[in-house]
């Protein structure tokens, strides 16, 4: 079964069901309705504002996760700065950065300082950012305080989900989300450092499904109630999850999506999600093993003018550079890397690969 061909049909029946909508009710929703989700207009002047945006998914390399991130006792500046510059130094403007509920729990009027301190950072070298509020992936559980030593040789061995199975056990945590995600919004909604909300991650990943549906719909609803000066998207990613892929495209200010597949399915994805004649953004690509590559799909996203944000900018505790389900115990160097663009030394991982950034990014 071809499941990239299945994943590029079950979008365009989606696309194909919300266009009629649109259709139907662009003249007969009330004004509260149309104030939610931007119309075209306002999408459509978010993207010639913000030009073509590219860059990475970036945890710094002395972070195994998000927590060690961004907790006071291991927020690290200095890593922060260096990696940033190396990624504005190839022509980089725009970093994808998640966040986590607990960090802010913790230490709430830290956590935001430490998030403008970011902000600073990456602003004083030209790079915007897209802050991601939750997240399905990888790790269940998770706690506060030192976080665990990385797994050799396993792909993301310590990142962990946001909230993760605790809202299953704690249904009470939902009002503790709703306040975090409402401070956030209200601290930096006139941001002009912050290009993008990504409010969600994967939803429905690690087996979760349609058990997710709840935790989207509420952190759309919460961010409709700040409405930001910044767009609200929540990426599609899985062919399989058609109710939470419809809930995303229907609802998102502009599309944004994942794909880790060679050009010709790429190409493919994004001549169906082109239909729904808004910005679009990639907020995920670049995977060595499974031939989505910076030769291959880069130029297609740049002559697309859609976002090109890869996995990956700086190899380190993350361990992205191993590849998903192919762990190597010894911790030896994979032989090709999976995810990042630079050693943590700055060096690239493949001159040839910075040298193509560059001359999309930076001109001949």
């Amino acid at each position: 079964m071809n499941y990239k061909i299945l994943f590029i049909l079950a979008i365009s029946l989606i696309l194909g069901a919300c266009q009629t909508k649109t259709d139907q009710t662009s003249n007969n929703e009330s004004p509260e309705i149309q104030s939610k989700i931007w119309d075209l207009n306002q999408a459509k002047a978010w993207g010639d504002e913000n030009g073509w945006l590219r860059g990475a998914n970036f945890n710094p390399s002395t972070a195994i996760n998000q927590l060690e991130t961004w907790q006071t006792e291991s927020f690290d500046e200095e890593t922060i700065d260096r990696e940033l510059g190396w990624a504005a130094d190839i022509g980089l403007n725009c970093m994808r950065v998640y966040l986590h509920h607990v960090a802010w729990e913790v230490d709430k009027e830290g956590f935001k300082t430490r998030m403008n301190k970011y902000l600073e950072i990456a602003d004083s070298h030209g790079i915007k950012t897209i802050f991601v509020f939750f997240d399905d992936c990888w790790n269940p559980t998770y706690q506060a305080g030192r976080q665990p030593d990385p797994l050799p040789g396993i792909h993301n061995s310590g990142w962990v989900r946001d909230p993760g199975d605790l809202l299953q056990e704690q249904p009470a945590l939902m009002e503790t989300l709703e306040q975090y995600v409402m401070d956030i919004l209200k601290t930096f909604n006139k941001d002009e450092r912050i290009v993008l909300w990504d409010l969600y991650n994967e939803p429905g990943n690690s087996g979760y499904g349609n058990a997710s549906m709840e935790l989207l719909k509420n952190v759309f609803e919460w961010g409709w109630k700040v409405r930001p000066s910044q767009p609200l998207s929540v990426g599609v990613w899985n062919f399989g999850l058609s109710d939470l892929n419809k809930f995303q495209i229907e609802n998102s200010d502009i599309i944004t999506y994942h794909n880790y597949s060679g050009p010709e399915d790429h190409q493919a994805a994004i001549d169906t999600l082109k239909r729904y004649n808004r910005p679009m953004v990639c907020t995920e690509y670049m995977a060595r093993r499974n031939n989505s590559l910076f030769q291959n799909i880069m130029p297609i996203l740049a002559k697309a003018y859609i976002g090109a944000i890869n996995w990956g900018l700086v190899s380190g505790k993350s361990n992205t550079k191993y590849a998903w389900s192919e762990p190597i115990p010894d911790g030896s160097d994979p032989e090709l890397w999976f995810h990042e663009i630079f050693h943590p030394d700055g060096t690239p991982y493949k001159q040839e690969e910075v040298d193509l950034i560059k001359s999309l990014t930076l001109g001949d």
